[in-house]
């Protein structure tokens, strides 16, 4: 009987075994350390110990890797501790590299590889021995300062949200002048918004600066205060967020946009989906800037002319190479005045003389983005180099591609025309060819977005200029795609399945349970060629690691 029960046992045993589902990737998505402290070594490993307990077999670590040229003794010391601990766990430690569209470790060798937006034939004016930039036409926010309503209407806007329910003049509290515009009340609005908006004309092509002084009194959620510039075709402009306190007194925030081929602006400021509290504006201006965070490459060149064009003058001989000697595209910072341009002896140049100049400036997208150019040579070069030092330190097998959310592109002079889905492409299969060229069986992953038809890859993104449909059919049919997000995407992964690629679901992204990963769970088991999981986290949420594993793949 004993031997019955044992053997009945070993059956049901080996039918639970076989009908397991089999999670060939199980990797935890570590985000947040930059290996500067030793803390970050020690937080590292109590995850990497946790990840192997129950079953994870990849850390996939973002972590300035792709910027070694740069980095000291203890940051290759405190990499190698990470890298023996994944060792030591039989956890395969897997880099993730080379983003261009947080371009923060390209733009750490050169800042002006930054993609440009081009300031066309602005003016500029002859006095002395330099010219300086003058608006043309000049631009203002009419009654900017809140000084000229009725009743709870302000003039000149061409609206502001429920006045009288949301929206009030306010003669007591203010930056400047005799009144504000006070906004509260946010459930008023259906959708919780709280703005003012004014159409201004602009001239194509050019750069403008926007400044607001704002004030907030238990603002929730504080952090969906916006400064918002819409085309025509409703394209935002300046796609920026700004983190303000949810209490504040007065503080200035500004930022600049292109008005690229745009006549004409909606330009907003408010809160959207505002839940609790309360925000003031006052003293809203806007102006045309000269060539703050000139951008000086080859392909991102500074021309001046006659004011009728007939005349290119030239750099060095006519005047002086227009550079901004504070150049930052991270840059927050407007109020710095736009150098100058030097007018050199012996110039062609007159004093008197009106000129027009084009240049290019980089853009900062939400509040930490900066996309770099895809066209420019230089770019690849650092990242051959950069694989020959990261092949040199962990000898990897696995890498992640870091290429998501590519917000900029076709517009400097390297990519300008170009079929923008096929410069990604080319883009991608030369990082794969420079991974390879030290590990030709290195496996390759590359988040989802940029090549999903269903997500990114598509036709007026961003500040893009092009389309990205059709990137999928430019890369290395062998990459393995990492489909991220919290809602589950059928159509994403169907579709990478249909075009013959294999998946990687990166799900979780710090919701306060597994319900959506659930979701992911169950398409996994429907849609073919899915090779497993990550637990991707970028709020450093690894409360959830352990029930990850158990519901994938039964935590061991």
């Amino acid at each position: 009987m004993r031997q019955g029960v044992t053997g009945l046992m070993a059956v049901v045993l080996l039918v639970a075994l076989f009908c397991a589902p089999t999670v060939q990737d199980r990797f935890v998505w570590l985000f947040g350390w930059g290996l500067g402290r030793d803390e970050d070594v020690t937080q590292i490993s109590a995850i990497l110990r946790r990840a192997a307990q129950f079953g994870y077999n990849g850390a996939v670590l973002s972590a300035g890797l792709d910027t070694l040229c740069k980095r000291d003794a203890d940051y290759f010391r405190r990499l190698e501790q990470v890298r023996q601990t994944c060792q030591q766990l039989n956890l395969e430690l897997i880099p993730a590299v080379f983003s261009v569209g947080y371009g923060g470790g390209i733009l750490s060798h050169d800042r002006n590889l930054a993609e440009g937006l081009p300031v066309k034939d602005a003016l500029f004016v002859v006095k002395g021995n330099e010219a300086i930039h003058v608006p043309d036409p000049p631009v203002q926010i009419v009654n900017g300062d809140f000084e000229r309503f009725e009743g709870n209407r302000m003039a000149e806007f061409h609206f502001h949200d429920e006045p009288g329910a949301i929206t009030f003049p306010d003669t007591q509290i203010k930056h400047g002048g005799k009144a504000s515009l006070r906004f509260e009340n946010f459930r008023a609005h259906p959708a919780g918004n709280a703005r003012v908006m004014q159409e201004i004309k602009v001239h194509p092509y050019r750069c403008y600066r926007v400044s607001v002084w704002v004030r907030t009194e238990n603002l929730v959620p504080a952090q969906n205060f916006r400064l918002l510039v819409l085309s025509p075709d409703g394209r935002d402009l300046a796609p920026r967020t700004f983190n303000l306190p949810p209490t504040t007194d007065w503080r200035k925030v500004s930022m600049v946009f292109n008005s690229l081929r745009y006549e004409t602006v909606r330009l907003y400021a408010g809160v959207w989906g505002g839940r609790e509290g309360r925000f003031w504006l006052d003293d809203w201006t806007m102006e045309e800037i000269g060539p703050l965070n000139v951008l000086r490459r080859p392909d991102t060149p500074v021309v001046v002319k006659s004011e009728d064009g007939s005349v290119v003058y030239e750099e060095g001989k006519d005047y002086a190479p227009l550079v901004d000697p504070n150049l930052q595209p991270y840059r927050r910072d407007w109020e710095t005045p736009a150098p100058t341009l030097k007018i050199l002896p012996n110039s062609r140049i007159r004093d008197g003389q009106r000129l027009r100049v084009s240049w290019y400036h980089p853009m900062l997208i939400y509040d930490s983005q900066v996309t770099v150019c895809m066209g420019e040579p230089a770019l690849y070069e650092i990242f051959e180099h950069e694989a020959k030092l990261l092949w040199e330190r962990l000898r990897y097998r696995k890498v992640l591609l870091n290429m998501d959310e590519v917000r900029m592109g076709g517009t400097c002079k390297a990519c300008e025309g170009r079929n923008m889905a096929q410069l990604l492409g080319e883009c991608i299969t030369k990082q794969v060819q420079a991974l390879r060229r030290y590990n030709p069986q290195a496996e390759v992953y590359v988040w989802s977005d940029m090549l999903d038809p269903n997500h990114n890859a598509r036709p007026n993104y961003y500040l893009v200029q092009g389309d990205f449909t059709g990137s999928w059919n430019f890369v290395p049919k062998d990459l393995i795609v990492a489909v991220w997000g919290g809602a589950p995407r059928e159509k994403s992964l169907r579709f990478f399945a249909e075009q013959g690629f294999a998946t990687l679901i990166a799900c979780y992204y710090d919701a306060d349970s597994l319900d959506e990963v659930k979701g992911w769970q169950q398409l996994a088991q429907k849609v073919p060629k899915v090779r497993g999981f990550m637990y991707t986290t970028w709020e450093r949420r690894y409360d959830l690691l352990n029930d990850f594993a158990t519901l994938l793949w039964g935590g061991k």
